[in-house]
């Protein structure tokens, strides 16, 4: 299993440099280290922000989790998308409002053809709001089918 939680600093996260803004970091409530965030005043409307998770070592024909916290925080706040990079076309996930500005978790399942997946993106798309965030933290790999709740 692979922790890459933003204050460990052991995964190899690059933003990208075609897109609109950069995901920044912010101190967690307990001071507890940090997580990655977009403010919902960054940039315009449909503007977008990516964060890439360099992947390297997967092994081909296994299944793989990738398990994050996420939190939509703010009306309009925008959408949450992840992507993985051999499906560039579609997100495997999208989260577009929150409920509440509490924590959620996102599971994905990964499988492995003969082309392994190389990278996960977690992309931001501004909304209308003015207020809140969209924030990612706590993105661990493990080897495996998701666990059940």
């Amino acid at each position: 299993s692979v922790d890459c939680s933003f204050s460990r600093g052991v995964c190899d996260w690059k933003q990208d440099t075609d897109d609109d803004f950069d995901w920044n970091p912010a101190d967690r409530d307990r001071g507890d280290g940090y997580y990655m965030a977009v403010p919902a005043f960054v940039g315009h409307k449909k503007d977008m922000g990516r964060l890439k998770l360099l992947l390297t070592d997967l092994k081909p024909k296994s299944s793989y989790c990738l398990i994050f916290s996420y939190r939509l925080a703010g009306e309009k706040v925008g959408k949450l998308r992840v992507f993985l990079a051999n499906k560039k076309t579609a997100p495997v996930w999208e989260q577009n409002t929150g409920k509440d500005e509490r924590w959620r978790t996102g599971k994905i399942e990964i499988f492995q053809g003969a082309e392994t997946t190389n990278s996960v993106t977690f992309e931001s798309e501004r909304g209308k709001g003015k207020t809140g965030e969209i924030g990612v933290d706590n993105v661990i790999l493990i080897s495996g089918l998701c666990p059940e709740d």
